[in-house]
């Protein structure tokens, strides 16, 4: 077992290496950066998803294979391991041969359940980051909190777990978040008539990470008082929500695009409004300006968008801070219910480097009016 280092450096093309991710959508799409390392060199990539983070992995540039698998012991799917879903695993192995796997994790998840597999399916070559001792289920391992250190984002992560088994990114690449939209992607009509707007995503997975519905109401209406269109996304499950917050003024799109639409919708907006959910880093990936509404329940530093131009807003010292936390444990959920309306208007200025009326009436000034 090799720990640390790049034991893999000099790996020849041609080898087929399996990269693991196996849980939410917002997870996978920081694998990004990791899986075009190994892209860089690999003959072929296939990506290990589950079935919540498989729509994202769609979208990863890099990935010659996107397999679905519903691990036992993820969360969202809680399914039973039992000889059907070992048979299910080995058959996914033997179809895709994949001479090495990479298994990447958050701080709080352990690899070596499926390193156990991998090993019983017949791979040979098996590295991830691990608190505990392997033994012979990793042949590289990362110590996390000593080699590994705790405290960085998670795309970060990721690209080091990748380093140690040998894959790094190519010197040109900036190991920002990214996806590949492909060919005639577009905005909905009602979104591409417009010369400016503002994207206003209310949902998340889970309550804990959520701002109030009537703050986000609020928020619509103040932009809709400067003359700034709002366009509200949300999942197909999410349409109850998305129709409150737009109301009359918004344009709600709540369950009406595909995720590669989505992405072009984000890509658009002058600001995204979003909490910690898979929107975040998918409007990360695209490099939208974003004003992320950030619940401490997980570490800032870790799932914070990974982008350039990031407002940050929340009460990071909240009670709640590191809970992980999905109901909000204190009442009256300090942390995002403490963030007003003016909060997000003055980080929207920050992020455009101007006042919101000045903004607008610059673009309703005719290019040659003071000739």
């Amino acid at each position: 077992m090799t720990v640390g280092g790049v034991p893999g450096a000099g790996h020849a093309r041609g080898r087929r290496v399996l990269v693991a991710r196996l849980d939410s959508f917002g997870d996978v799409l920081v694998a990004g950066p990791a899986v075009r390392a190994v892209a860089a060199r690999a003959d072929h990539v296939t990506l290990l998803c589950g079935p919540q983070g498989a729509p994202a992995g769609a979208l990863l540039p890099g990935v010659d294979s996107l397999r679905v698998w519903a691990a036992p012991w993820v969360t969202e799917t809680v399914r039973p391991l039992d000889d059907d879903v070992l048979a299910e695993f080995r058959a996914l192995i033997a179809e895709e041969r994949p001479d090495e796997a990479v298994v990447l994790t958050s701080f709080h998840q352990s690899p070596l359940p499926l390193a156990m597999l991998l090993r019983l399916a017949g791979v040979p070559r098996v590295s991830g980051a691990s608190v505990d001792h392997p033994g012979s289920l990793l042949d590289v391992r990362l110590r996390p909190g000593e080699d590994l250190p705790e405290d960085i984002p998670e795309p970060e992560r990721a690209l080091r777990i990748a380093a140690a088994a040998g894959w790094t990114l190519p010197e040109d690449d900036d190991g920002l978040l990214r996806v590949r939209l492909g060919e005639g992607v577009v905005v909905p009509e009602a979104v591409a008539a417009l010369d400016r707007y503002v994207v206003v995503h209310p949902g998340a997975s889970v309550e804990a990470r959520s701002w109030p519905p009537s703050s986000h109401r609020a928020l619509v209406d103040a932009y809709a008082r400067l003359g700034v269109p709002v366009v509200v996304t949300g999942s197909p499950g999410e349409r109850d929500l998305t129709a409150a917050v737009a109301g009359s003024t918004g344009i709600d799109l709540g369950g009406r695009t595909s995720l590669a639409e989505l992405a072009a919708v984000l890509a658009g907006a002058e600001v995204v409004v979003v909490g910690n959910t898979g929107p975040a880093h998918l409007a990360a990936a695209v490099g939208a300006r974003i004003i992320s509404l950030f619940s401490p329940v997980v570490p800032a530093v870790k799932w914070a968008p990974y982008a350039a131009h990031v407002e940050l807003l929340g009460d990071q010292e909240a009670p709640c801070r590191l809970s992980r936390a999905r109901d909000c444990p204190v009442t009256g959920h300090p942390c995002l219910a403490g963030v007003g309306v003016d909060d997000v208007l003055a980080a929207h200025e920050r992020l455009i480097g101007c006042a919101l009326r000045t903004k607008q009436a610059s673009l309703r000034t005719p290019p040659d009016a003071d000739r």
